[in-house]
């Protein structure tokens, strides 16, 4: 995946389709998740590029304003966008698509995921509605209204079955990704594939930072907890989107490109995959 650990903000990993994603990335969220100023700040006073939402986030037209505030040229940054279960199937994929475009005001999005392998509503098994959803993002792609597309939280057999049915795999695959999640077989299987590798929760919604091994690592080189966990995930060569509401802490969070973690810590923070999430699990989706 990357030839070498990302070196700074603006340090990007090749899609198979030869576009350049940027590595290090700002997520948003829901309850609460969203902040106009947070992201602005970001944009502007740190460097970051790559902005990461959902349809289901519900601030698809704050964000929209939040870029366009930002004054930062659309080419320069890198927007991804999420479809909901709720949309999936040929049609409502993509006039879902279009109204996420139109209500953050963008012409195209640099990526389009989907959100999640199960659908909701569908008088089709999951399998068939992901086929069916997965022709409709390839059209999108196509038009290029999508620069590039993928899936969000699919396993091993989620992306297999969708080859299977399509012959095209995805672009990106976003997994939950930290030291107590580490899903190696999913991570073996995109490398195999072409398939980038991105990770969300990257400090497992907190619990994290104040497990034992990583303060004593923070202490080792003077750094947060936080900045441990993302350091070791963009080491590992996963493309990396955490995300808050506080400026503080999203400049102690971009703050990772001038330090680097040792063979010990990385063999550390290895060994304390438990299995658990802190987010949805599809382990059981089919």
């Amino acid at each position: 995946m990357l030839a070498s650990p990302a070196s700074s903000i603006f340090s990007t990993i090749q899609l198979s389709n030869c576009l350049q994603m940027p590595i290090f990335g700002l997520g948003t969220s829901h309850h609460g998740g969203y902040s106009h100023d947070a992201v602005v700040y970001a944009l502007t006073q740190c460097g970051v590029r790559h902005i990461d939402t959902a349809e289901r986030y519900g601030c698809e037209e704050q964000l929209g304003k939040a870029i366009r505030d930002s004054m930062v040229p659309r080419g320069d940054l890198w927007i991804t966008n999420k479809l909901w279960p709720g949309n999936y199937g040929y049609q409502t994929t993509k006039e879902a698509c279009l109204r996420s475009c139109k209500r953050m005001g963008l012409e195209y999005f640099d990526l389009y995921l989907m959100h999640w392998p199960g659908a909701f509503e569908s008088c089709h098994s999951n399998r068939e509605t992901r086929a069916e959803t997965w022709r409709a993002l390839q059209e999108l792609y196509e038009e290029g209204i999508c620069k590039s597309i993928g899936v969000s939280n699919f396993l091993v057999h989620h992306l297999k079955q969708l080859k299977e049915d399509s012959g095209v795999v995805p672009h990106v695959n976003q997994v939950e990704y930290h030291p107590y999640q580490q899903p190696t077989t999913v991570l073996e299987y995109c490398n195999q594939e072409g398939i980038v590798f991105e990770g969300y929760c990257p400090l497992a919604k907190g619990q994290l930072l104040n497990d034992p091994r990583v303060l004593q690592m923070a202490e080792k080189h003077s750094r947060t907890p936080a900045q441990i966990c993302i350091r070791w995930s963009l080491q590992k060569g996963v493309v990396t989107i955490p995300k808050s509401t506080k400026t503080e802490r999203i400049r102690e969070n971009c703050q990772v490109f001038d330090f680097h973690l040792d063979k010990t810590d990385m063999d550390t923070l290895a060994k304390m995959h438990d299995g658990r999430h802190v987010s949805w699990d599809p382990s059981n989706i089919l």
